[in-house]
């Protein structure tokens, strides 16, 4: 018989390691079984986690930098603080949840799965997001939703000028003041399904949705077609 012990969980200290080396370790480690991997002292390190493939959870204690967890697939990522710009930009599948503030572009790009931010996100919040959610407990910067194509961002708190600017589709709840909307961004009246869908998405960070005023921006498809005989539409819109 085997002597061989699994080992379930370990623990990185970033104090020893390069970057390449942390993430070098983190997946040898996630590929041989180990579920649950904490970081000690990231001290902001940028690219943490980066282009992760395994159902793994991670804990960052402390703040990381930008690209934490991007082109993750299946990862589950915790950031104890503060994260720097695109968290979770191209994640696949899975959850990264920030227990502070991030900086711009939160989740671009990212294709599915969950980024929450228990906190505010800066500036372009949710850029190019293609199929993912979104959730920002907080506030959201200008031209948050720019160029959106799909997915779901929701936001407890204000959102900034642009919102929504050069949406292509998706949808976008906001329940505290939106300062202005963007080209071809349009809102619309809430629906029992979307009250339904915002209860599902923040019930587990702990938010009733139905005592929140939140409000539904989608695209108003006024731009969908260029139309060289009535650019006017166009030049208006912009």
């Amino acid at each position: 018989m085997s002597n061989s012990v699994t080992i379930t969980k370990t623990t990185i200290d970033c104090a020893q390691f390069s970057t390449r080396e942390i993430n070098q370790q983190l997946k040898a480690l996630a590929a041989e079984g180990v579920q649950e991997i904490t970081i000690l002292n990231p001290q902001g390190r940028h690219n943490l986690g980066v282009g992760l493939e395994a159902p793994v959870t991670v804990r960052f204690q402390g703040p990381v930098g930008y690209y934490c967890g991007g082109l993750g697939d299946g990862i589950r990522f915790t950031i104890d603080g503060t994260c720097g710009w695109s968290v979770g930009e191209n994640l696949m599948s899975g959850q990264i949840v920030v227990q502070g503030n991030a900086s711009a572009m939160a989740a671009a790009s990212a294709h599915g799965g969950v980024v929450c931010i228990l906190g505010d996100a800066g500036p372009r919040a949710g850029i190019s997001l293609k199929g993912a959610t979104l959730i920002v407990t907080g506030s959201v910067g200008h031209s948050s939703a720019f160029m959106m194509q799909q997915g779901r961002m929701i936001v407890c708190g204000d959102a900034g000028p642009n919102l929504g600017d050069s949406i292509y589709d998706g949808e976008i709840f906001v329940a505290g003041a939106i300062a202005s909307l963007g080209a071809d961004a349009k809102l619309v009246p809430m629906t029992e399904q979307d009250w339904q869908v915002l209860t599902t998405e923040l019930a587990p960070w702990g938010i009733t949705a139905k005592v929140h005023p939140f409000k539904k921006i989608v695209c108003a498809q006024q731009l969908y077609h260029f139309q060289a005989k009535d650019f006017s539409k166009w030049k208006d819109a912009y």
